[in-house]
């Protein structure tokens, strides 16, 4: 078995021997998203002295760090006289570090205690690519340029990769990882990920490769699982911005609007209003709400897809998350898009089994509901400022 599985605190150190006897292993990373896994363990008492609040699970794969995060559930016991005898059995639920930095929020002053935070004001970087506004957003909220008690213990920035495109961000109290993800999305369409190395918590942001010419799956070679292909029509092709109401004595409230003609022409205009209180274009705040709004009502093909690695393509090391591939339909059409996801599965009888999923974010979420979380988390800080 090429998997090993250790248990460090919250600071990297080893709490004790790798876990032995554990008879399956569940775990998925997540372009821009937390990952999440479990593991079913024997419930001896050297494995449950090593479950403590705030310790983390790594899973090495094939000698490099395959997996590595906090545990949710650090111990989810069972025990039965008929069905688990002995000392029963534990399971842990874990994910990985980005699910750390998920517990922040953005603050319009981060150098500032929270006593101090300003009214009225936004964090705003303007003028620069989108991976330098992430890494500045995770750096003083939770990385070593933050509060000292906003710290992630053991948590630096990677190295600089160049990602991403010009950008702008005005923040207010949203969750971190939402803002790094909307920057991401508008700034080139760029990656972030975590990554333990040399007994630290790396972020950084990387640009996904083009892999379609070399990373293809097809019925016909094998290793495709299963596939579900949908296109629809835009929900969104104008967006209608409507900026901060003016106040007594000053000029009226700002338009603007943002257009996808492309799909304007190919299917028929869309208009959607958007509300841009508590903004304005200076630094184009009213632009970017109105490409995210067409970006969210945009008319993809919606790809489900699971592939199953084999010897002549595998994932992490001829594709990765967030590259982009080439599914083969099977009549006839060619779709390129993302990996989303990338699933281990291990037991020590069978052996590890790793699919991938490829497709739109729809296909791996409820659209409507987390578009309505997020929408609604940047409206809630918005009316903090009026």
């Amino acid at each position: 078995m090429a998997v090993q599985l250790l248990i460090t605190d919250r600071n990297l150190v080893v709490q004790g021997d790798p876990l032995d006897g554990w008879t399956n292993l569940d775990a998925t990373k997540r372009f821009n998203e937390p990952g999440s896994g479990s593991v079913d363990l024997p419930a001896r008492p050297d494995v449950m002295a090593q479950l403590q609040p705030g310790n983390r699970v790594v899973v090495i794969r094939d000698g490099a760090v395959w997996m590595a995060g906090p545990m949710e559930i650090p111990a989810d016991f069972t025990w039965s006289v008929t069905e688990e005898p002995g000392w029963g059995r534990v399971t842990i639920s874990f994910s990985d570090d980005l699910a750390t930095v998920a517990g922040y929020i953005t603050w319009p002053a981060p150098a500032s205690a929270w006593t101090a935070q300003p009214a009225n004001t936004h964090r705003q970087i303007t003028g620069t690519n989108a991976e330098t506004i992430i890494r500045s957003l995770i750096n003083e909220n939770c990385g070593p340029g933050a509060l000292a008690e906003r710290r992630i213990p053991a948590f630096v920035l990677d190295s600089v990769a160049g990602a991403g495109t010009a950008t702008t961000v005005n923040t207010r109290f949203e969750p971190l990882l939402d803002t790094c993800r909307r920057i991401a999305v508008d700034g080139g369409r760029i990656g972030f990920r975590t990554r333990q190395d040399l007994g630290q918590i790396k972020f950084g942001c990387y640009a996904p490769r083009d892999r379609t010419s070399t990373a293809r799956f097809s019925i016909g070679l094998g290793n495709l699982r299963s596939i579900q292909a949908k296109q629809s029509a835009p929900t969104v092709t104008h967006a209608l911005i409507a900026g901060t109401e003016p106040s007594m004595g000053t000029t009226g409230r700002t338009h603007l609007q943002v257009a996808d003609t492309a799909a304007a022409a190919a299917w028929w205009r869309v208009e959607q209003y958007v509300d841009g209180s508590a903004a304005n274009d200076v630094n184009g705040e009213l632009t970017q709400a109105g490409k995210e709004e067409i970006a969210g009502g945009a008319a993809p093909v919606e790809l489900a897809t699971v592939t199953v690695d084999t010897p002549d393509l595998k994932a992490g090391r001829d594709f990765d998350l967030g590259d982009k591939v080439t599914v083969a339909l099977p009549y006839g059409v060619e779709v390129a898009d993302l990996v989303r996801s990338i699933h281990l599965q291990a037991t020590p009888d069978s052996g590890e089994y790793v699919t991938t999923l490829v497709g739109s974010p729809e296909a791996t979420t409820d659209p409507q509901m987390v578009k309505a979380l997020r929408t609604l988390g940047r409206r809630l800080g918005r009316l903090e400022t009026r």
